[in-house]
């Protein structure tokens, strides 16, 4: 944040009014130049005494918006400076409110006029701020400046900060929504990753969880854009709360697209991508090819992202071990490229296993759940309840049991901290607030006896 320092005893908004009456009115002649300098500080003084901070702001920015593209970028940035400060001389909040409006109205008309320097000067204002609302209209003439002005770069790195933000804004819905399409259509123009995207446009469908289907229809353009880019996306096998808060399955804005004449396609794509395999894919294709290729998907892209969700299908269901003529039957791939199939899944991080050629199977130690519902959740806590026996077996060199976490504590730190990609491969880091475990020598972190845990079941699985 930049801050104001005088540097002599005339107040810096007189200074800034003299200076770009000067510069505005220059080639009108001396005379004119000092009747208005006279003219236009005078004003400028009497809304200092009589402490009309809006109006004074109203005056300065007509100045200033006129010399814009006649003094250097140092210059301008020191003149934005001093208006923006004004938002901290008032003591009413609305008042603060509304300079903020004009202020950032007035940088924003001219967004290919150094478009990076008028985000710089909107940012200043920004930080100068206090009221929570004046911050948030403040961002979004930001991010409007950024995307006019084709500069998006600057601001696409706050984005990650967005929960913070929205906490701090305290901003209704309406608003809510506003921000997670402008910031996914940003994300999506700018080309970053698709999950990025995918993230603020799932965000944005949850908020109409409960809504009346008259309001809740005006999500449909925007649920069946998120169904396409999950689609779309390669590297993105999930679509439910440990991406974006938000379950694809079971999201009413989405849930509506099922009996809609126009969409009801994209909601079955999405059932077939979530849940089913690619027979399934392939008999949809065969239906609806021209309708996929209009939404700009691309066959050969969609089979290899089937093939591999199919593959991890197939991991989770088989009880740890797939055979080779079950992968090539369930992918529709030679023998040959069996082994081919698995290690692009282990390369996407999918999978963790073992290849067994002598035997033919592929032995599977790890790997991605395609949703993480209840049933998950339930699964993951009988497999903890298990090792925790297993652990028991470690003897003497545990501790008593009555001082190790309960089942159910692991379990709800995981439910609460745990932001999985993939169901197992983790850095184990959730449960910091549980208690420590007592060994003879030294204590251990949750996380370490869980990885521990993992490991001894991982020799018995195998």
């Amino acid at each position: 944040m930049t801050t104001v320092v005088p540097t002599s005893e005339e107040d810096p908004a007189l200074s800034v009014v003299r200076f770009t009456s000067e510069v505005s009115w220059a080639d009108a002649g001396p005379e004119v130049v000092e009747a208005q300098v006279k003219s236009l500080s005078l004003e400028a003084q009497e809304c200092i005494v009589m402490g009309r901070w809006l109006d004074l702001a109203s005056l300065m920015l007509t100045s200033a918006d006129l010399i814009f593209s006649k003094v250097s970028e140092k210059d301008l940035e020191c003149i934005f400076t001093v208006i923006c400060n004004l938002v901290t001389k008032t003591e009413s909040l609305d008042e603060s409110l509304e300079m903020a409006k004009l202020i950032s109205t007035k940088i924003t008309q001219q967004p290919n006029d150094k478009p990076a320097l008028r985000l710089k000067i909107v940012f200043n204002l920004y930080n100068l701020l206090e009221n929570s609302y004046s911050r948030f209209f403040v961002y979004m003439k930001a991010l409007d400046l950024a995307v006019n002005g084709k500069v998006t770069e600057h601001i696409i790195p706050s984005f990650k900060k967005m929960d913070n933000l929205l906490t701090e804004w305290n901003i209704g819905v309406q608003d809510q929504r506003k921000l997670y399409c402008t910031i996914a259509n940003i994300l999506k123009e700018s080309k970053s990753s698709a999950r990025d995207s995918f993230k603020f446009l799932a965000k944005y469908l949850a908020t109409f969880s409960g809504e009346d289907a008259y309001n809740i229809g005006e999500a449909k353009e925007e649920a069946v854009c998120t169904i396409i880019e999950f689609v779309k996306a390669p590297d993105m096998f999930q679509a439910c709360r440990v991406y974006a808060q938000c379950d694809l399955l079971d999201m009413p804005a989405v849930a509506q697209l099922e009996k809609d004449a126009k969409y009801a396609f994209v909601y079955q794509l999405r059932k077939i991508f979530l849940t089913q395999r690619l027979d399934a894919y392939l008999d949809f294709y065969a239906a609806n090819s021209t309708l996929l290729k209009s939404y700009g998907l691309v066959h050969e892209d969609c089979l290899v992202k089937m093939r591999l969700m199919s593959l991890v299908d197939l991991a989770s269901a088989e009880s740890g071990q797939i055979s080779y003529p079950l992968i090539k039957d369930t992918l529709q791939v030679n023998d040959d490229e069996v082994e081919m199939w698995v290690a692009k899944a282990i390369t996407a991080k999918l999978i963790d296993c073992k290849i067994d050629q002598m035997n033919q199977i592929v032995i599977v130690s790890r790997c991605t759940e395609r949703i993480f519902g209840m049933h998950q959740w339930q699964t993951l806590r009988e497999k903890l309840a298990t090792w925790r026996k297993v652990l028991c077996s470690f003897g003497p060199h545990i501790g008593p049991a009555k001082e190790w976490p309960s089942i159910d504590d692991v379990v709800r730190s995981l439910h609460i901290q745990l932001q999985v990609q993939q169901t197992w491969n983790n850095d184990m880091e959730m449960g910091s607030h549980l208690k420590m475990i007592r060994f003879k020598n030294h204590s251990v972190q949750p996380s370490v006896v869980l990885t521990t845990m993992r490991c001894h079941m991982m020799v018995h699985l195998t």
